[in-house]
């Protein structure tokens, strides 16, 4: 009855040849780009990147708004800096400056706390048009792009890594027949996330209470998390074992949130 849906612990990973079998060396590690930050703070983006590398990256590359370079510059040598708002969020005019370094990338991750900014809505969803390679989003990036949640969910080679709350409301802005309550339980949650996923291209990671469900290509995998992990540092793992496993998201998602630490 449920042979999509796949049940992870502490004690059996699923993948465990895909965790065994992973990258010796940073050359062969893979490059994830990190977009984040605003004139507030750049505290998701930094944790990403930190995470990033736990996780087993090759090499992970920063981009803040340059509303942050005096006060990151030295804090974080590594970051570059693209065209802010007067607000300090990313402007519009960053876009040619984020798609051309995204060519270097194998994976690219918008982190969280990015600001709720009208005009950083609009380059997020013009690079969502244009870029076409792996694409993982958590936080505030999802919140600010729901009002379009047909360029979330049916663009391929995207992960979104998303609370319980996130996934009420995208499912009610993308007008699914069935809906997501607090009160569900985790059978039935299943149920729901799959379905949901079948209708959709995008690569689904969302917290429930101790568990985070990953929905990709038609099955489920549940794994209990007595840490409760945020989504930003689950979407860091998640990205970079996606870029390392393209060719296996299921598997490579599934199997990040197992080693997340």
């Amino acid at each position: 009855m449920h042979s999509h849906w796949q049940k992870q612990t502490a004690e059996r990973p699923l993948f465990s040849n895909l965790i065994w079998s992973r990258p010796e060396t940073k050359t062969t590690a893979g490059k994830l780009l990190i977009i984040g930050g605003t004139g507030q703070g750049f505290a998701a983006a930094a944790e990403a990147y930190q995470e990033a590398e736990k996780a087993g990256i090759g090499t992970a590359r920063v981009v803040l708004p340059h509303s942050l370079e005096r006060t990151v510059g030295r804090l974080f040598p590594g970051a570059e800096f693209v065209p802010s708002t007067p607000s300090g969020s990313f402007a519009v005019s960053a876009l040619a400056e984020l798609l051309d370094a995204s060519t270097w990338a194998e994976g690219i991750m918008i982190a969280a706390d990015t600001g709720n900014n009208s005009e950083t809505t609009q380059l997020f969803e013009a690079f969502l048009t244009k870029h076409t390679g792996q694409l993982t989003l958590c936080g505030d990036s999802i919140n600010t792009l729901m009002t379009r949640p047909s360029q979330l969910l049916d663009r391929s080679d995207t992960t979104l890594v998303l609370t319980f709350d996130q996934l009420q409301k995208l499912a009610v802005t993308a007008h699914h027949h069935e809906a997501f309550t607090s009160d569900m339980g985790l059978l039935l949650l299943v149920e729901r996330l799959h379905g949901f996923n079948k209708l959709h291209a995008a690569h689904l990671v969302v917290t429930y209470e101790d568990t985070v469900a990953v929905a990709a290509d038609g099955r489920i995998s549940t794994t209990e998390r007595d840490d409760r992990p945020g989504t930003n540092s689950i979407a860091a793992h998640t990205a970079t074992w996606w870029l390392q496993s393209p060719n296996d998201p299921y598997a490579a998602l599934t199997s990040s949130v197992y080693l997340l630490d």
